[in-house]
């Protein structure tokens, strides 16, 4: 059972979501590698995961009555690494070693590596298919808790994704829900000149899921479609998450050249020049773009 979200929660929720995006920023500076635009653009969806909607035990990873949250899409992981934190499955200085020889925090999420990894992720397309999986699972035995699955936008575009989601139809995967990040962005342009997906409703509702849209941006939105979502019960649900990628940065919002590198790597056309990108970054996040007085200042 997800709880009501008063306004106090929120207020908290969006200042977790500002604090995390931040510390996305220092990760990926620190790594000199890694993905910057989905990340910032998805850090509201997984606050509200982490600190409001999943059943888990941070201390007890394992627990085997968790909800499982895949992540498909797994090239945005700083954001999961960074939610998963603060919510205390690991250290906060643990972030330092993104993407470093031996580090826990790869790339690509490894299960095997990091306790509350649910599966190790790379190519895209595959979470759908492996979330039907535990979802089955549960069901086969007889478990309550809830399988959600995040997956981008651009990776609609791999037949995998298809036949799993044929799949989960015909079998009424009712204990699933799926997240598209609906970014509009992947890392070679804009997902409508690489391969057109609208409308993507359609697609999903012509493949009979229950299809839900809402703002990704807006905590409150987000919780209210996944209590939606919970109460369907004769077809799998997808919720359509419509985000602005690079979210809180101005230069990087929107930007797909921000798709797949961090600040202070390279040259970038209508961003500060490299050395001053994550600088402004960070300002712009703590001042939320001028609108409050950063204690950094």
């Amino acid at each position: 059972m997800i709880e009501e979200l008063h306004e106090e929660k929120l207020k908290d929720l969006e200042e977790k979501a500002n604090k995390i995006r931040q510390l996305i920023i220092e990760t990926l500076v620190e790594a000199g590698s890694g993905h910057s635009a989905g990340p910032l653009g998805m850090a509201d969806i997984f606050t509200a995961f982490y600190f409001h909607i999943l059943n888990h035990d941070p201390k007890n990873p394992s627990w085997e009555d968790r909800d499982r949250l895949i992540l498909s899409n797994g090239h945005i992981c700083p954001v999961r690494y960074v939610a998963m934190a603060l919510a205390g499955y690991f250290p906060v200085e643990e972030l330092k070693t993104l993407r470093k020889l031996n580090s826990r925090l790869q790339g690509h999420p490894h299960r095997a590596a990091l306790p509350g990894v649910e599966t190790t992720s790379g190519p895209l397309g595959e979470g759908i298919s492996q979330s039907i999986g535990m979802a089955l699972a549960a069901r086969l035995n007889n478990k309550k808790y809830h399988i959600y699955c995040i997956a981008s936008d651009g990776e609609q575009q791999e037949g995998n994704t298809w036949e799993a989601v044929m799949f989960a139809a015909k079998y009424k995967i009712n204990n699933l829900t799926l997240v598209i990040d609906r970014n509009n962005i992947q890392i070679d342009g804009f997902t409508e000149n690489v391969m057109p997906l609208e409308s993507l409703k359609a697609k999903y509702e012509a493949f009979n899921w229950e299809v839900l849209e809402v703002d990704g941006n807006n905590i409150r939105a987000f919780i209210d479609a996944i209590r939606e979502a919970r109460a369907v019960f004769e077809k799998p649900t997808v919720i359509i998450a419509h985000t602005i990628p690079g979210l809180g940065v101005d230069f990087m919002e929107n930007r797909f050249e921000w798709h797949g590198m961090p600040p202070d790597t390279q040259e970038v056309k209508g961003a500060p020049p490299k050395g001053e990108q994550a600088k402004k970054a960070l300002e712009e996040l703590r001042t939320l773009q001028g609108k409050i007085v950063s204690e950094h200042q």
